[in-house]
């Protein structure tokens, strides 16, 4: 519970709300996604989401927090299996937008932390400052853009090949360069596309995270949504993938 502490109190990756001139004080969406298969193969996975956005007259801020969880079955040496953990990923943002007024430009202040039992970085966080502009904004699309300089702490996993030793930890930190966009398409009044891309870049590594979705309108606040993540790292240790992809099918409640 302290960690899910930490990562809710740390809440963001950035979308903004679709322009509307009577906007609510809060938009929250909360994912929920689970698979479980038994038989030939087990597996148990779990996503969950929660993205709010808050819009006061000159602030529009955004707090996203989320987690993946997922079990396998795993053959051992000597050929039996067990039910084994193979990702647990918790993941907090929390973005703030302050509206400049000219042509829906703003000044924003962000800040990230990631957990990752299982990923080429224990733990990752980075902070940014920066200016964000709207290339497009109408009632059916709306695209950003924005960016600017921070700064990033990571703790990167120095795996072993002898599986008798616990892998290392060595810690990366230093300036980076932050830049995020999004696209937002209301294609019907019963279908959004959504593409969100975030670029972290410094002289260690480049963390590049990206996520494309689409939902349908199941009611007035029930959503089907289906989508495609991308994490990848520029940097990682041996035997560790630069790249980890996730495909997820959720219901979405908005309220």
């Amino acid at each position: 519970m302290h960690k899910l502490t930490l990562v809710l109190a740390l809440t963001a990756l950035s979308t903004t709300a679709f322009a509307d001139d009577k906007k609510r004080p809060w938009d929250v969406e909360v994912d929920i996604g689970a698979i479980a298969t038994s038989g030939n193969t087990e597996t148990t996975s779990l996503q969950f989401k929660v993205d709010a956005k808050q819009n006061l007259e000159k602030w529009e801020n955004q707090y996203v927090f989320n987690s993946l969880f997922k079990e396998d079955e795993v053959e051992q040496d000597d050929e039996t299996t067990s039910k084994e953990k193979t990702a647990e990923k918790y993941f907090g943002s929390a973005k703030f937008a302050y509206l400049l007024g000219v042509e829906k430009s703003y000044l924003f202040g962000f800040g990230s932390h990631t957990d990752d039992k299982f990923g080429a970085y224990r733990t990752y966080s980075t902070i940014a400052l920066g200016y964000g502009d709207w290339l497009y904004s109408s009632s059916t699309l709306n695209w950003f853009v924005e960016a600017g300089p921070g700064y990033f702490e990571g703790e990167k996993v120095i795996g072993s090949d002898d599986d008798t030793i616990p892998d290392s930890i060595t810690d990366e930190s230093g300036a980076m360069l932050r830049a995020a966009t999004a696209l937002e398409w209301k294609i019907t009044s019963n279908a959004e596309f959504k593409q969100i891309i975030s670029v972290e870049s410094g002289s260690d590594n480049t963390r590049t995270q990206s996520e494309t979705s689409l939902a349908t309108s199941i009611n007035g606040s029930m959503k089907m949504k289906v989508g495609f993540a991308i994490a990848n790292d520029s940097d990682v240790a041996p035997g560790k993938e630069k790249t980890d992809t996730t495909t997820f099918v959720n219901l979405v409640y908005s309220f």
